[in-house]
This record gives C-alpha cells, sequence and structure tokens, in this order.
C-alpha cells in the first residue's frame, strides 16, 4: 500500500504496533489498562538535514518515547509522525 504522504526533512512516519491484549501467562488486559505502544514500523522518511542524514529507512522495526510524535489517522489507520531524534532505538 503506497502513500501519499512524504515526511519533510528529519521526520519518520510511523505506524504503531497494537499493544498485547494478553499477559504472558494468559490474563487479558482491559482497554482502559493498556499502555501506548513504543514500537512501530517505519512507513516512510524526510530527506534529513544537510547536517545530519538519516539513520532509520522504510521497512525498520523501531522503539520511540511513549508520548512522542504527533498522532494522525490516514486512509482509515492511526499513523505517528515524529523527528528522527524522538527515535530511541531500531530493534
Amino acid at each position: 500500500m503506497a502513500l501519499n504522504i512524504k515526511p519533510l526533512a528529519d521526520r519518520v512516519l510511523i505506524e504503531p504496533i497494537e499493544a498485547e491484549t494478553k499477559t504472558a501467562s494468559g490474563i487479558i488486559i482491559p482497554d482502559n489498562a493498556k499502555e501506548k505502544p513504543q514500537q512501530g514500523n517505519v512507513v516512510a522518511v524526510g530527506k534529513g538535514t544537510k547536517d545530519e542524514p538519516m539513520t532509520v529507512k522504510v521497512g525498520d522495526k523501531v522503539l520511540y518515547g511513549k508520548y512522542s510524535g504527533t498522532e494522525l489517522k490516514l486512509e482509515g489507520k492511526d499513523y505517528l509522525i515524529m523527528r528522527e531524534s524522538d527515535i530511541l532505538a531500531i530493534v
């Protein structure tokens, strides 16, 4: 699926991975107790700045801060757009 969005400069478009609905021992987690996801897949990447080239690429699985980025909805799916500096690690 090709999205019609291209992040500018050092921004990255991320599709969050859904939070777990069940613990390892099998206990179901209710919706109001679920934590915000902190992992996602990179969907689109900007060109970077002249001083800082981009490190992440499309398809990378990344970890980011709990309240990082701006939430947006495109074609019925939820995405986050954030600066590359808000990404903590590539998994």
